[in-house]
């Protein structure tokens, strides 16, 4: 008799622990969905705007925007971003919404070089800038002085 209640005991134990441990999954995965939630919440978009060509032999076209994620700032380009290649090509924050062909230095910072001629990229924006500065982004050749394209932002 001892060996059947401890073998119905065993038995029962184990149908106990059996809920209590999905009830413990469940729970782990609703905090992930709370936490993807939380972390959508948290990105924001601060400015956007489509690319526009300035120089005809480098094509510029796709999107930019910034957006603010938990606290850090970000330059993003979209998938269907596409510009011409060259020698030295940076990305720059314009002080104006518009951008000549040629550029002045007082007027520009440069954020990075280019990472890639098309796709998607992302560039992070210094916390010490100020953005109400600048009102746009920029494709620029360094050696040539020349934009290839801008974006208003």
């Amino acid at each position: 008799m001892k060996r059947l209640i401890v073998g119905g005991l065993s038995v029962l134990l184990m149908a106990a622990a059996t809920p209590a441990v999905q009830a413990e999954t469940t729970v782990v995965k609703h905090n992930s969905l709370n936490n993807a939630l939380l972390s959508q919440r948290i990105a924001s978009t601060i400015a956007t705007g489509s690319f526009i060509t300035v120089d005809r032999g480098h094509r510029t076209q796709g999107n930019a925007k910034i957006v603010n994620e938990n606290g850090k700032r970000y330059l993003e380009f979209d998938q269907s971003f596409k510009t011409g290649s060259g020698p030295d090509v940076n990305v720059v924050l314009y002080r104006n919404s518009s951008v000549p062909r040629k550029i002045q230095p007082r007027d520009y910072v440069t954020l990075a070089r280019l990472k890639q001629f098309s796709g998607a990229q992302r560039y992070a924006i210094p916390d010490d800038w100020n953005l109400d500065e600048f009102g746009s982004v920029a494709i620029w050749c360094r050696r040539f002085n020349i934009t290839f394209g801008y974006a208003s932002l």
